[in-house]
């Protein structure tokens, strides 16, 4: 046991590895939010407009979001499970790593969802919006840390804590999309000016 690392070193390490993997794994969400934000301007605002085509290929990144991010959560959740061994050979950094795996797979599992989400909102120029959510996310978030840790939920806490900031961001970008007023559903906003004027008419 000498050469075995510490509590509190197996937990940073533990917490290096675990982040490293789930920084890893949100890379493949990238494509999606790059691919809203290069085909949804168009649709929104430019001479092709047309928001039903819109409110299609949200759904298509929605879908292709889904597929991906339960492949890489199920993914990254068997590398930690099965071959903690590529990271480290300390059975105490591994232990440790195990008890983390749940929210480890929620938190990664929606990650290309917001990506897609968050991409299309981007696009649609609703950046005031995007920015007083993850204000709020952060300083949630950052508040819920400091309870966490203070009451000494240890590491599985703070995953914990990642996952809700995750799935917040998550249905704040949701609901902002389809909301009846939001940027895909501009045209009813259209037709029901047009129709104020013919009466007003």
């Amino acid at each position: 046991m000498k050469d075995s690392l510490g509590p509190l070193k197996a937990l940073l390490a533990a917490t290096a590895v675990a982040i490293q993997a789930f920084l890893m794994g949100t890379v493949w969400g990238e494509p999606l939010c790059q691919t809203a934000q290069s085909f949804m301007p168009e649709l929104l605002f430019g001479m092709n407009q047309n928001f039903s085509r819109a409110r299609m290929l949200l759904k298509s990144l929605m879908i292709t979001g889904t597929i991906l991010g339960v492949s890489l959560g199920v993914l990254g959740t068997c590398v930690l499970l099965f071959f903690p061994n590529i990271f480290t050979p300390d059975l105490e950094v591994i232990r440790t790593m195990h008890k983390v795996l749940i929210p480890y797979f929620l938190g990664l599992s929606i990650t290309p969802c917001i990506l897609s989400l968050e991409g299309t909102l981007l696009a649609g120029r609703d950046q005031r919006y995007l920015g007083l959510t993850m204000s709020g996310c952060c300083t949630v978030g950052t508040l819920g840390l400091m309870f966490v840790t203070s009451r000494g939920y240890g590491l599985l806490g703070i995953w914990f804590t990642i996952v809700g900031f995750q799935w917040a961001r998550f249905f704040l970008a949701l609901q902002r999309l389809l909301s009846p007023s939001g940027m895909l559903f501009s045209e009813q906003q259209l037709s029901l000016y047009e129709v104020k004027e013919l009466k007003a008419a």
